[in-house]
């Protein structure tokens, strides 16, 4: 009988797995890394095991190769502060999952979250391959944790539960904002002060889940983000992150302007909507469409987002870009406002193309802030993905010919 040696069939499957390894290569493409490389032309990009293996690697040999014949390459968009994935009909009750009246501080909306929803293949045409989604609480201050899902709509897509905890210490229509700024400093005071003596609790005791959450902030170990536009309010965040250490990130901002060497010197983000142009309440008396160019210059590090019903919208995040591009800010950081500036401050991985990172691709046919430019093809984790979406099956069944009435197909 033939004896086998264990270790050589091992080495064996492994050569054979590493031979028939799927490996794709773009070529040819004009790639925006958002990075410190900037623009690349003609350039080569290796994907291997879902992360992107080389830039413009001196042999390129792939299992597929994709000629772009100089198409634009991009990082997956990613979209931050919205409802994606826990709302499917803002007008229908049941199909909300972004609030709840009973939530506390720790309030984690990542177990609604629906990977089938019809809004992420809309969303993934818009170039968007991840997206920060964040709860609601219309009753209170405090508004729970957002978390990070990619967009490929597979069941394991939240990458990240705890990527934020999120707050509201702005104006209200009901009751002071000074309360929220009270309440919010107390029970950042009284887990500072549980931290101080933790070697008195006794053995097994088990922190409570706001205490968990605000230990984190206070150890900076997860930003908080704080919607917040008026001028006098961001003053006051930014003593916040001086006395507390907080990784702080500014929401709305809409006078973010009138402070903003100041936010550029603490280092705090701000997450500004480009196509908020007037006024919407005395808080935002300084909206205009150059905000995120004045901030960009003035150092601060701009994340882009969609105003108003973002989940449903997000598609239209490029063209807030492109609107961003169009008065004064640079090409370059509205590249990085809606992919690594959003990584980076949120500290999850992608918005980059850079060796190591996550294939989060997308390949334009075009400029992909200008509004005749489509999606050729996207990547999640070196995954190809469809952009096919339920506006596309309902084109095709309205326009398709056939023997039954209007409308139907067979």
């Amino acid at each position: 009988m033939t004896k086998f040696n264990l270790s050589m069939i091992t080495g064996a499957l492994l050569a054979s797995s590493a031979a028939f390894a799927q490996v794709t290569a773009i070529t040819g493409a004009t790639v925006h890394t958002a990075t410190e490389q900037g623009t690349l032309n003609n350039a080569t990009v290796l994907i291997e095991d879902g992360k992107i293996k080389a830039i413009n690697p001196e042999n390129v040999t792939a299992s597929e190769i994709v000629r772009a014949n100089g198409l634009v390459l991009t990082p997956g968009f990613i979209g931050s502060m919205n409802q994606l994935g826990l709302v499917e009909v803002g007008a229908v009750a049941n199909s909300r999952d972004a609030s709840d009246e009973k939530a506390g501080l720790d309030f984690d909306p990542s177990y609604a979250f629906n990977p089938r929803s019809s809004l992420i293949p809309y969303a993934r045409k818009g170039g968007i391959t991840q997206s920060v989604v964040s709860p609601i609480n219309y009753d209170g201050s405090f508004q729970g944790l957002a978390f990070t899902a990619n967009l490929s709509g597979e069941f394991d897509s939240v990458a990240d539960k705890h990527t934020a905890f999120v707050i509201y210490l702005g104006a209200k229509s009901k009751g002071s904002r000074a309360l929220a700024f009270q309440q919010f400093i107390e029970k950042l005071e009284g887990q500072k002060a549980k931290l101080a003596k933790k070697d008195d609790k006794k053995e097994g005791d088990k922190p409570s889940g706001e205490e968990r959450v605000l230990s984190q902030l206070l150890n900076g170990e997860m930003p908080v983000v704080i919607h917040a536009s008026r001028a006098a309010d961001i003053a006051q965040i930014i003593k916040l992150k001086s006395e507390y250490g907080l990784d702080i990130i500014i929401n709305g901002a809409a006078d973010a302007v009138l402070l903003a060497d100041e936010l550029a010197k603490a280092e705090i983000p701000v997450i500004v909507s480009a196509v908020a142009n007037l006024p919407s309440d005395f808080d935002a008396m300084h909206a205009t469409l150059e905000n995120a160019g004045k901030l960009e210059k003035a150092g601060v590090k701009v994340l882009l987002a969609i105003a108003g019903d973002s989940s449903h919208n997000l598609y239209q995040l490029r063209f807030d870009a492109g609107i961003a591009v169009s008065n004064g800010m640079s090409y370059d950081s509205a590249i990085k406002a809606v992919t690594s500036n959003v990584a980076d401050a949120f500290d999850i991985k992608g918005g980059k193309i850079a060796v190591g990172q996550p294939a989060d691709l997308v390949l334009w046919s075009a400029d992909p802030f200008e509004l005749s430019t489509k999606v050729e093809k996207m990547w999640i984790n070196g995954e190809e993905v469809k952009t096919d979406s339920r506006h596309d099956k309902l084109r095709e069944r309205y326009t398709t010919d056939s023997e039954l009435p209007r409308a139907y197909t067979k």
